[in-house]
């Protein structure tokens, strides 16, 4: 069940939200102030925000950009939720990483079918994702994610980490992973290749424990195909 937090300082809306969110089958959180949002996120992350700008103690301007800023929260989709309907708040918002943004008073109906678009989104974004435990590689974006943190790789690092995933498992030898990241092999680039296991396990933290040597032949990595 999708988890889905509404930030909003005044409780009949937050009352209202929640009980048509639940209708449609979200799980629901509430935070009644900026302080309390930030907090509820880090301790259970959200699949996605409700953020109302007009918050007692934080500007939720200001909750959107602390949020963008934590490895944790950085890729939670934000929908702002104010009486604000000046354009410029909307670019501000847009401009600090808000997925959406609508004008007090809303249709609940309206504001349901635009999270379940975001939702929709997100899972034919994920369509074409590798993954490995906690481990996510996006082919056409050329991004890896370890969770919700991005890990910064070189292009080769990214190019045999690709081809691994690709393998789904198999093993794929030492000249084949050469021919392919590399377009020729040797010995020189034999010990390139390690090099670059090596760094890329390094990189992975201890998920680079899926990277697995195959004593003699090469490499493999468990992998699956995201379809959920």
């Amino acid at each position: 069940m999708q988890r889905v937090l509404i930030v909003d300082d005044d409780p009949d809306i937050q009352k209202l939200v929640s009980y048509n969110f639940g209708q449609a089958g979200f799980e629901v959180a509430t935070a009644g102030t900026g302080q309390k949002a930030l907090e509820s996120v880090q301790k259970q992350a959200p699949d996605l925000i409700i953020l109302d700008l007009m918050l007692p103690d934080i500007d939720g301007m200001e909750v959107c950009r602390t949020l963008r800023q934590r490895d944790n929260s950085r890729r939670i989709p934000i929908i702002m939720l104010t009486a604000r309907g000046e354009e410029i708040d909307r670019v501000i918002g847009f401009e600090l990483g808000a997925d959406d943004y609508v004008s007090k008073p809303f249709s609940q109906r309206e504001l349901i079918l635009r999270v379940k678009s975001i939702f929709r989104r997100m899972k034919e974004q994920r369509s074409d994702m590798l993954r490995a435990g906690r481990i996510q590689v996006y082919p056409a974006r050329r991004q890896c994610f370890l969770g919700s943190r991005e890990v910064e790789l070189t292009s080769k690092e990214f190019d045999l980490l690709q081809e691994l995933m690709l393998g789904r498992g198999n093993v794929l030898t030492r000249a084949a992973l050469m021919d392919k990241v590399w377009g020729y092999h040797g010995e020189a680039v034999s010990r390139t290749l390690d090099t670059h296991v090596r760094r890329l396990r390094e990189k992975l933290g201890q998920d680079g424990l899926h990277v697995e040597t195959v004593r003699g032949v090469g490499y493999r990595i468990e992998t699956s195909v995201e379809d959920s």
